[in-house]
């Protein structure tokens, strides 16, 4: 009789506790990754060969590349919290996006390929910082702590 009345406690805890989580939300093929939390000057989505203007709220899609004019500069929020910052003259390309902690499934990848990026990890560089990784056109980042700031330009000729 004890053991029904822990056991159905035990339950109702449980059951509580879940109730006052907030939901993480899984990623599924197709589904936003992220958006754009806010944006300055020249800022541009190129997805599928189509530019598109950066306003707040644009969804992100693994494949965009996202670009910043002389001028531009933009911040992008991903659906784990990580947030990226781009500065004037910047182009960067989301490769892989892949966040389902129910099941245990991280993945970041990112490569920028000239300008300024500014990285604060969310949920998958806390929960499985090997998944994440940057790529710049001539070192690979991967993530060991919470955030970093990458400056690319033209490689010096030797």
């Amino acid at each position: 009789m004890r053991k029904a009345i822990r056991l159905a406690a035990l339950i109702g805890y449980s059951l509580a506790a879940a109730l006052l989580l907030p939901p993480i939300p899984a990623v599924a093929a197709g589904e936003p990754v992220g958006f754009i939390k806010n944006a300055a000057g020249s800022a541009f989505v190129v997805r599928d060969g189509e530019r598109l203007p950066a306003g707040i709220g644009t969804k992100l899609q693994v494949g965009d590349t996202l670009v910043t004019g002389e001028d531009g500069s933009l911040g992008a929020i991903f659906r784990d919290d990580s947030t990226l910052s781009l500065g004037p003259g910047s182009s960067v390309v989301v490769r892989n996006f892949e966040f389902q902690p129910d099941q245990g499934k991280f993945g970041l990848f990112i490569r920028i390929t000239r300008g300024s990026l500014a990285y604060l990890s969310g949920l998958i560089g806390k929960l499985s910082p090997e998944s994440a990784r940057f790529e710049t056109p001539t070192t690979t980042i991967g993530i060991r702590g919470t955030h970093f700031a990458v400056k690319t330009g033209e490689p010096i000729a030797r």
